[in-house]
């Protein structure tokens, strides 16, 4: 059957209505700026620093030492230019209003070029992060399975991107490149956390760590866990107080198992302590102690007859 053109006369009302409430609703447009940030453009940063970090993993097969530092420069060459083109768009937006005669393109470069200068550091750092994850989980294989293979490390392959990217001054584009391993890994972490080395993330799905938490070096988690806030303050006109410490700090060594959660900004965990699943925690914790919930009593009834079933349905 086709279709009743008669029925599209009414496309331009329907048009006008939209549009009209983009006055309306004026905080979900971006109408006479200029461009953001590409998410794509991010995405395609972010696949080109894997390569550069995990060389010889991803795109690129048959690397050796004779080739990948004309492979490895013609990425930073690409990633010099893509990194001040967003750093660029990210500033302009964020200051343009309060200096708006800045060469916002020679700003970014100069951001550009110092991350760029930090990304031997980064992959010292990951590589205590695949070392953890092998020492702490008697499944992996090799290092090049975790590599291969883990979302945890993903998700703190790009946290380390996005936390240098972030103590540079660099708007938006650390928060979009943790939300892409968030989508991905189901693993939140905010850029704004700080994280000691050998960080281990085991199986992942649900972990959430908060933007102010201060983490330790040699720290495990488990999937589940959630490193938050215990509560919001707000100042005399019901604003909430930005700025502040609102997640909790967990010392060296600490382990915390699976679906535990650890609350405010005042919480610390000493080192080596220990925290077991199911735990919820809004006090703080000393050194080399663990936290248990009293063992569960379980109730076990005898088998169920066919005709007794439908009482024990949900």
């Amino acid at each position: 059957m086709a279709t009743d053109t008669r029925l599209k006369e009414s496309l331009n009302s329907i048009t006008e209505a939209i549009v009209e409430t983009y006055t309306e609703c004026s905080r979900i447009n971006h109408l006479g700026h200029q461009p953001l940030p590409s998410k794509d453009g991010v995405l395609e940063i972010l696949g080109d620093l894997s390569e550069v970090i995990y060389p010889g993993f991803g795109r690129r097969q048959g690397l050796h030492i004779g080739n990948v530092e004309y492979y490895v420069g013609n990425l930073v060459d690409s990633l010099h230019d893509r990194l001040t083109q967003q750093i660029a768009r990210a500033l302009r937006h964020d200051l343009c209003q309060e200096s708006p005669h800045t060469d916002f393109e020679a700003l970014a470069q100069k951001k550009a070029i110092e991350f760029l200068k930090r990304l031997p550091g980064i992959r010292n750092v990951l590589d205590l992060d695949v070392a953890a994850a092998f020492r702490g989980d008697p499944a992996a294989k090799s290092h090049h399975e975790i590599i291969f293979c883990y979302p945890g490390l993903e998700a703190i392959t790009v946290y380390r991107i996005a936390h240098e990217l972030l103590n540079l001054g660099v708007p938006y584009i650390p928060r979009m490149m943790t939300e892409v391993a968030h989508s991905k890994t189901g693993i939140d972490i905010h850029p704004g956390a700080n994280i000691g080395e050998s960080f281990f993330i085991d199986h992942g799905t649900g972990v959430v760590i908060g933007e102010t938490c201060q983490i330790g070096a040699g720290v495990r988690l488990y999937q589940g866990v959630t490193l938050g806030a215990l509560s919001f303050q707000k100042d005399a006109e019901g604003e909430l107080v930005r700025g502040t410490k609102r997640h909790p700090t967990l010392e060296d060594d600490v382990i915390v198992y699976a679906n535990a959660t650890i609350l405010g900004g005042n919480t610390t965990v000493g080192a080596r302590a220990v925290i077991g699943s199911n735990v919820w925690l809004v006090q703080s914790v000393a050194a080399d102690m663990v936290v248990v919930l009293e063992k569960p009593a379980l109730r076990l009834k005898g088998a169920i007859q066919p005709d007794q079933a439908w009482a024990y349905q949900i």
